[in-house]
């Protein structure tokens, strides 16, 4: 049984990304993934306390039970941070107890680095405070090096980017402030194009702006770029005209008096195929009050998208050109992560960026205008 869990993110062409991806995915340079052998001591009380530790540390194996029936994402958050605390908690018994022994150092940074996994990738709230107070303990470290202290900071960032949309302000303030401080920093402007990418409106538009003014590296400022054009086009016609994969002719500009999702995503995209029964569920309830769905594929195989369609039982027509990330309305518009929802109103133009959250809210609140 492999240790990777489903959860929350999205498949990113953007691959310096640091955040909205699989956690246990990601193995290298996890905090759950770091040293495999602890130095003897000749304390063997403490020893053993510390290999408790690091198997604590470590992803457990999912429930037999997840073998046969997919959790649902509270689930699997819920598990997860119950893995994360227990960790983090003998982390802390074991410095407390033993102060002087070799690992001790390490355990502080395990207690704080499993905390801020289980706040940032599956957003618990519960070790607020707990984080704060470790995070200002070892700022205030006179002997704290520069990449630790950046680090720090980062991760205070990130985990008001997993609190989005309500810490959109102090998110804003906290990617200047690390800006300003850390200017030279690449990860500081790959952070931002991921609060950019969550954020909305004028917002957005601030964070992307600071990255083309900013050293951004290349690529990333590029990417702003084309962000910010598409942030241009809120409140305006959206220009989707295609013949989709079943053969119905689709356009966009037709559908006046509909509320339209414009949905890009790929049938080889987990976090795309976790949306797929809410999406549906969304149809089926409001299609009768005029709710409509438009899917843009990133497929690369015209088998592969028709199979999982029918097998879904997906009514809703499918753009497809097998140029995966090169996808026409992908290039057009400048998509980089998947899967990404707009909401088209009733008279046409794009109202919503970010409906992927409270889809049905969203699209409710668009047909009662």
């Amino acid at each position: 049984m492999k240790r990777i869990f489903p959860g929350p993110g999205r498949c990113a062409a953007f691959t310096g990304k640091l955040l909205l991806m699989i956690w246990l995915g990601l193995r290298a340079g996890s905090a759950w993934c770091q040293e495999t052998t602890a130095t003897p001591t000749n304390n063997p009380e403490a020893d053993k306390a510390w290999r408790e530790v690091y198997k604590a540390s470590q992803p457990p194996f999912p429930p037999a039970a997840w073998q046969t029936n997919q959790p649902s994402r509270e689930e699997v958050a819920k598990f997860n941070i119950a893995a994360l605390l227990k960790g983090a908690d003998l982390a802390k018994i074991f410095y407390t107890k033993y102060p002087a022994h070799p690992k001790a150092a390490q355990a502080h940074k395990k207690e704080y680095e499993l905390l801020n996994i289980a706040a940032q990738q599956f957003g618990d709230s519960s070790q607020t405070a707990r984080l704060a107070a470790l995070e200002a303990e070892r700022l205030n470290d006179p002997k704290l090096g520069e990449d630790e202290r950046f680090k720090l900071r980062l991760g205070q960032t990130q985990r008001l980017l997993s609190g989005l949309p309500a810490t959109q302000d102090e998110l804003l303030k906290s990617a200047d402030a690390l800006q300003k401080d850390f200017p030279k920093r690449e990860e500081v402007y790959r952070l931002m194009m991921s609060a950019a990418a969550e954020a909305e409106g004028a917002q957005a538009k601030v964070l992307l702006q600071m990255i083309v003014d900013g050293p951004a590296p290349d690529d990333v400022k590029t990417m702003a770029k084309g962000m910010l054009e598409r942030q241009d086009a809120l409140g305006k016609p959206v220009a989707i005209q295609f013949t989709a994969l079943d053969g119905r002719a689709v356009d966009i500009a037709q559908l006046k008096g509909k509320v339209v999702l414009i949905d890009f995503w790929a049938t080889w995209c987990g976090p795309c195929v976790g949306e797929v029964p809410h999406v549906k569920e969304t149809y089926e309830k409001l299609h009768d009050k005029g709710f409509e769905i438009v899917g843009l594929s990133f497929d690369e195989s015209k088998d592969a998208l028709e199979t999982f369609v029918k097998e879904k039982g997906m009514a809703w027509p499918q753009y497809f050109d097998g140029k995966g990330w090169q996808n026409k309305f992908g290039q057009q518009f400048g998509i980089n992560s998947i899967p990404t929802m707009w909401l088209v109103d009733k008279q046409g133009n794009l109202r919503d960026m970010n409906a992927r959250d409270g889809l049905e809210e969203r699209v409710a609140k668009l047909l009662a205008e």
